[in-house]
C-alpha cells in the first residue's frame, strides 16, 4: 500500500490537463500576479528557460508579501509554504503521494482517538423516517421523498463497544499495512450531500458489505479485494457503480447544497 486512494490521480490528472489547455502564459514574462506566476510553475515544461527567471521572480515576491503582511493575515501562512516548496523543488504544486499521504495520516489519527475514547468519533444527526427534500437541477420541481432507510442507518451507526473496537482495529491495521498481496483492503466513501446514506457493498456471492455515512462526513470499512457492486440512496437519488477494488479506495458521493 504504497499509495491510499489512488482514485484521486486519474481525477486530479484530469483536472490538471484540462487546465493547462484554457491557459495562455505568452505574456507571463511581463506578470507580477503570484498566483499566475505560480500556475505558470506547476503547467511549464521542466525545460521551459522562463522557469530561471520567474522561479525566482515569485519567491521574492512571496517574501515581500510576508514582509508586508497585516497581523493574523491567513494568506502568510501559505505563502510560507509554498516559499518552502519553491525552495526544494520546481514548483508548488503537491504531488499525488503527498496527498495521498496526507489522507491516509489523517485517516488514522481519527481512528486511533477512536480506539482511545472507546467510541465512534464522528459527529452526525440520527436519521428521522420523515420524508427528504429533492430538489432537480435548476433550482425547480422540489419534492418530497420519505427516508425508507433512516432506522437502518441508526441501528449500523450504534455499534456496541465491542464491535466498534474491532472494526477500528481492522481499519488500522489495513492502513498501517503495505503489503500488496494482502487479501483485504480498505476502502472510504466521502458524503459530501445533506443526507445521512448507507453505501451497499455487494460482492460474489453473500459476500455483502453496509456502511453508514453520515451527511457532509466519511466512514471507511475493509473489504476482501474483488469485483463489486456499489449502491446507495443520496438524497433520494440512486447511485449504482461497478468498481473492481485491488488497491485502497475512495469514493465521493453527492453535493453539497450548502
Amino acid at each position: 500500500m504504497k499509495k491510499l486512494f489512488l482514485l484521486f490521480s486519474p481525477l486530479l490528472f484530469l483536472t490538471f490537463s484540462a487546465q493547462n489547455k484554457a491557459k495562455d502564459y505568452s505574456n507571463i514574462l511581463k506578470s507580477k500576479n503570484i498566483y499566475e506566476l505560480n500556475a505558470f510553475l506547476r503547467d511549464a515544461h521542466p525545460d521551459d528557460p522562463r522557469r530561471s527567471v520567474l522561479k525566482p521572480r515569485v519567491m521574492d515576491f512571496m517574501k515581500e508579501y510576508i514582509k508586508n503582511a497585516p497581523p493574523g493575515d491567513k494568506k502568510v501562512r501559505e505563502m510560507q509554504e509554498n516559499l518552502a516548496r519553491l525552495k526544494t523543488g520546481p514548483s508548488t504544486k503537491v504531488s499525488f503521494e503527498e496527498i495521498n499521504a496526507t489522507i491516509k495520516q489523517k485517516q488514522i489519527l481519527k481512528y486511533q482517538k477512536q480506539l482511545q475514547v472507546g467510541q465512534s468519533a464522528i459527529a452526525y444527526t440520527p436519521s428521522s423516517a420523515q420524508s427528504v427534500y429533492v430538489t432537480s437541477a435548476g433550482g425547480k420541481n422540489t419534492k418530497l421523498i420519505a427516508d425508507t432507510e433512516a432506522s437502518e442507518f441508526n441501528m449500523l451507526m450504534g455499534e456496541n463497544p465491542l464491535e466498534h473496537k474491532n472494526k477500528t482495529v481492522k481499519i488500522l491495521n489495513s492502513l498501517f499495512d503495505n503489503d500488496p498481496t494482502a487479501k483485504e483492503c480498505i476502502v472510504m466513501i466521502e458524503n459530501k450531500s445533506d443526507c445521512n446514506i448507507i453505501v451497499r457493498i455487494e460482492g460474489i456471492g453473500n459476500t455483502k458489505y453496509r456502511l453508514p455515512v453520515p451527511a457532509h462526513g466519511d466512514n471507511s470499512i475493509v473489504v476482501e479485494k474483488g469485483d463489486y457492486l456499489f449502491t446507495s440512496i443520496v438524497c433520494g437519488s440512486q447511485y449504482a457503480s461497478q468498481k473492481t477494488i485491488k488497491k485502497p479506495l475512495l469514493v465521493a458521493l453527492g453535493s453539497s447544497s450548502k
